[in-house]
């Protein structure tokens, strides 16, 4: 009678826990879902964790390899299938044109206050639109321990010694690409004059016996940067950093004549059915010492002031991710040009990019 008695309480037992887990389960179950579009490694996964704890939500990320690639997935879907996407300073304009992007809303992301204004309002397309992110430069990694001549200009690339030939990497990105040759020709990255495009592409169509591929390196240990199968390549500031802590021979330049200074930035998009959260997303990203961990996380320069009392003076005076002003002085932003200049740049990237 005794043991019948205990096994009808542990069979009842069972049953309890077996409900109350079930039940804990459904209580963390995500109620609402927010799609983000974003660069591949451009953002720290214990962040995304936390918020999702924290609004019992769910972040389901998407990753574009370049500005051209996300423009191609936005306009697909005419920017209905996001909620958040990274967009870089110089296409917000258009975006906004399109009807894409939704008004920040401050009143729900008041953490906006800690970005600097200079970074708010970099772009035409920013200002009431877009929360800056991150900004950086774009440059040149190399392996300093295989090359006789690090790179110190553009040309040094463009115009590659025999040691670089067919081991060069070219990021695949029109505005980039044709922006690179027009500042090795002591042009503006931003020209739209006839002359000096066919210039520009006359020296790309030079060089291109000599590139490996037109693409962006691979960030991981498997980067042929990292295996030395690659001797140097276009690339972002901070990924470069991050390359480097798989190859103490792997270092960056800001080339003598200059290069492009971006900063991308997070938007929320008009379609979204989920704005509100969505916008406490923005706001959670910017608490000071979100902003400053996802800075570190990334190795690119925060345009929010109140991270940086949360960042070691290492970091805030690295000249990679803080260049100085001096080394500054020869690059600039890219500015909008007229769909004319844009097409005719897109026919050379095609000549040169999709020639075999």
């Amino acid at each position: 009678m005794l043991t019948e008695k205990s096994d009808i309480f542990k069979t009842l037992l069972s049953c309890f826990l077996l409900i109350t887990s079930t039940q804990a389960f459904s209580a963390e179950k995500p109620t609402e879902e927010l799609v983000f579009l974003n660069w591949a490694d451009y953002i720290d996964p214990e962040v995304i964790k936390e918020f999702e704890m924290k609004f019992n939500t769910k972040i389901t990320e998407i990753n574009f390899e370049s500005n051209d690639d996300r423009d191609i997935m936005v306009n697909e879907t005419n920017g209905t299938a996001y909620d958040l996407v990274v967009v870089n300073g110089i296409q917000l304009e258009l975006y906004k044109r399109q009807g894409w992007l939704a008004p920040i809303n401050e009143k729900l992301a008041p953490n906006i206050k800690h970005i600097y204004p200079k970074w708010k309002n970099a772009f035409p397309g920013a200002k009431g639109y877009a929360a800056p992110y991150f900004w950086g430069t774009m440059g040149i990694a190399y392996r300093s321990d295989l090359v006789s001549n690090p790179p110190t200009r553009w040309m040094d690339i463009l115009n590659p010694t025999s040691e670089l030939q067919q081991r060069i990497i070219m990021i695949d990105s029109s505005r980039d690409l044709i922006g690179v040759a027009l500042k090795a020709l002591g042009y503006s990255a931003n020209s739209q004059k006839s002359e000096q495009l066919k210039e520009a592409e006359k020296l790309l169509e030079k060089q291109k016996p000599f590139v490996k591929a037109y693409g962006y390196i691979d960030l991981t240990e498997e980067s042929s940067l990292v295996r030395g199968q690659t001797l140097a390549t276009t690339i972002f500031s901070g990924d470069a950093l991050m390359l480097q802590e798989q190859h103490p021979g792997i270092k960056y330049v800001l080339p003598e004549e200059g290069g492009n200074i971006w900063v991308d930035y997070i938007t929320v998009m008009a379609s979204s059915k989920k704005k509100e959260l969505a916008y406490k997303f923005v706001n959670f990203i910017n608490q000071p010492k979100k902003a400053a961990q996802l800075a570190q996380f990334v190795y690119y320069a925060t345009p929010n002031k109140g991270a940086e009392k949360h960042m070691g003076s290492e970091y805030l005076k690295d000249p990679i991710i803080y260049p100085s002003q001096e080394t500054l002085k020869h690059s600039e932003f890219y500015a909008q040009i007229s769909p004319r200049v844009q097409r005719k740049r897109n026919q050379i990237f095609s000549r040169i990019v999709d020639k075999n």
